[in-house]
């Protein structure tokens, strides 16, 4: 009863502290700091003493363990030929089995495994591959993209060319016109 009325304190404090800690964090710039160091400390402290009380438990649960297995042998009466003195032999056998299956199981697992291993393996060096013709192809799309870009610029650059060819032929025109007439 002690026990469950302290965790319930310890479970209350520690509902405290969230609050705390969420106050802490509304405190002015220069509080704050010391203030979720204070937190801090109280979470500490009260985790210690949760640890402690878990301690305590365990200490008190194996006493009365102990308590239980030593009644227990002092209310036994033994006889010369009781059946809690065979050998358990067919246990034995189960464990062996179980042991000898799991071994195997390990096995195989460990078998699977290299083969998945060996198979990544593969597939590593078919996209190794792979990537080596993707690289190439992009290299020869840059190259055409480099090529088709120079050909814009060149028509784009006769374009002018023939503008200001047809402007100064034009004007030769007209003045020529201008001239001998």
């Amino acid at each position: 009863v002690v026990e469950n009325e302290i965790q319930a304190r310890i479970d209350n404090i520690f509902s405290n502290l969230e609050r705390l800690e969420i106050l802490s964090s509304k405190e002015p710039p220069n509080k704050r700091q010391s203030a979720k160091l204070r937190v801090d400390q109280l979470k500490y402290d009260v985790q210690h003493l949760q640890t402690a009380l878990r301690n305590f438990q365990h200490r008190r649960y194996q006493r009365e363990q102990q308590e239980r297995q030593r009644e227990e042998l002092l209310a036994r009466t033994f006889t010369t030929n009781d059946s809690d003195t065979t050998i358990p032999i067919d246990e034995t056998l189960q464990f062996n089995e179980s042991l000898q299956s799991a071994h195997r199981g390990m096995d195989e697992l460990i078998g699977s495994g290299t083969s998945i291993l060996a198979g990544l393996r593969d597939q590593r060096v078919t996209l190794k591959g792979t990537h080596k013709k993707i690289l190439d192809v992009a290299n020869m799309l840059g190259l055409s993209n480099t090529v088709m870009r120079l050909i814009e610029k060149r028509a784009f650059q006769d374009k002018f060319l023939m503008l200001g060819g047809m402007a100064l032929t034009c004007l030769i025109m007209f003045l020529v016109v201008q001239y001998l007439t």
